[in-house]
């Protein structure tokens, strides 16, 4: 070997794509940070949106746009052809997550501030382990479990309950049951989606969901005569931005990065999402929208994170209950 080729070995090995254990290190962090932020900062971004948005419309845009253009990418990147099992299951989920769980948020964000929206979406965690106990060969919680679900509805009813607590109102009740029922709507289409015959590839699963529930979320606005009222001169250059950060923040980085961490993390780290994102919205909401935290936000969040970590983190039977963390109704 000639000595300009031993001189120009180290520089060949500079050049070499830096795949460390750092630089993933790194990755992992930056992706966890944008779930934790970006996830969060969902809540108030709906907020804004449905100020001039009508909410079906809002998550039926946000979805429809999403599934457009991803359908196509990962369609021709995976090379799979969805069959009618697999478009059946995308209906199925679509109208559970997305039309049920997404459209329920985008409706109750009309009345309920977007921290508390947070707080109760929290409650998707409490029903998975609900939903997977009560399904056919479902397993019963161990009794940490069972004490986090009781402890986790108490928090519930705390923010709905007393008509006056610490120097507040409670959370308008009919925001709070559709809150709620999206919540558990959202768990149901997350295990179904799991054993419901979706494609191989998850991201052409989005897709495809989100094709379908954004048109079901449409036509859902269009029955219930949301485009008679909308007037896209009165929409607000604020609601135009928050639909432009739900489609590209929202769904597409914050997705991608939860995917991400979903590969390259334990299922345990990726649920700290849980109860990092209702603070994120919490802080957001007080810090940009001007709302109140009071003291009863402050004990029914204590009350209700307290029971997300205790279910999260805690040993199950076998075969293990199917509580892998998913995103909630503001973070798909």
């Amino acid at each position: 070997m000639s000595t300009t080729e031993l001189d120009s070995q180290p520089e060949k090995a500079t050049l070499a794509p830096p795949h460390t254990p750092a630089r993933m290190r790194t990755l992992v962090l930056l992706a966890f940070a944008a779930v934790y932020v970006v996830w969060g900062s969902t809540y108030l971004a709906i907020r804004i949106g449905v100020e001039s948005f009508p909410p079906l419309i809002l998550a039926g845009l946000r979805h429809l746009a999403v599934g457009l253009i991803l359908y196509p990418i990962f369609r021709r990147k995976t090379g799979i052809r969805p069959t009618a099992a697999n478009w059946k299951a995308a209906i199925v989920t679509g109208a559970l997550l997305l039309f049920i769980g997404n459209g329920g948020l985008s409706w109750a964000e009309q009345t309920v501030p977007s921290g508390i929206a947070s707080l109760l979406v929290a409650s998707v965690s409490l029903w998975l382990v609900i939903v997977d106990w009560l399904r056919p060969g479902g397993v019963k919680p161990v009794p940490r479990v069972t004490a986090g679900l009781l402890m986790g509805f108490a928090g519930l009813a705390l923010l709905v309950g007393p008509a006056h607590l610490g120097g507040s109102e409670r959370v308008d009740p009919r925001g709070a049951a559709v809150l709620v029922a999206a919540s558990f709507a959202w768990a149901c289409g997350s295990l179904y989606s799991k054993h419901g015959g979706m494609p191989s590839s998850p991201m052409l699963g989005v897709a495809m969901q989100s094709l379908t529930g954004g048109a079901l979320l449409l036509i859902a606005g269009l029955l219930a005569g949301e485009f008679s009222g909308l007037h896209l001169g009165a929409i607000s250059l604020r609601s135009w931005l928050a639909i432009a950060y739900l489609i590209v923040f929202g769904s597409g980085i914050g997705f991608s990065a939860y995917i991400y961490i979903l590969h390259k993390s334990t299922a345990a780290r990726v649920a700290t999402y849980a109860f990092v994102n209702p603070l994120a919205a919490l802080f957001l909401g007080w810090l940009i929208a001007g709302e109140a935290i009071t003291l009863r936000t402050v004990i029914a969040a204590a009350v209700i994170l307290t029971a997300v970590i205790l279910v999260i983190t805690a040993p199950h039977r076998t075969p293990k209950p199917v509580i892998t963390p998913v995103p909630a109704p503001g973070e798909a």
